[in-house]
């Protein structure tokens, strides 16, 4: 915890590249062709976007079940 949050963001880099040192030299296309189909479904209306309080609220009251079992 000494460290500053650059080198714990470098350090956590780092460790989580450790586990995995393979490298998908395509993650970069991989990353934009699901960009594109999301913003396509959204464009087409096949999905409906949730607002960000509705997912917060969600979320928080499934950690609330399982922190209250």
């Amino acid at each position: 915890m000494q460290l500053t949050d650059r080198e714990r963001a470098e350090l956590a880099a780092s460790l989580i590249e450790s586990l995995d040192p393979t490298v998908d030299d395509d993650w970069q296309s991989a990353w934009d062709d699901e960009i594109a189909r999301r913003v396509k479904e959204l464009d087409d209306g096949t999905v409906t976007p949730i607002p960000w309080s509705k997912v917060r609220a969600k979320l928080q009251g499934k950690l609330d079940e399982l922190s209250n079992p």
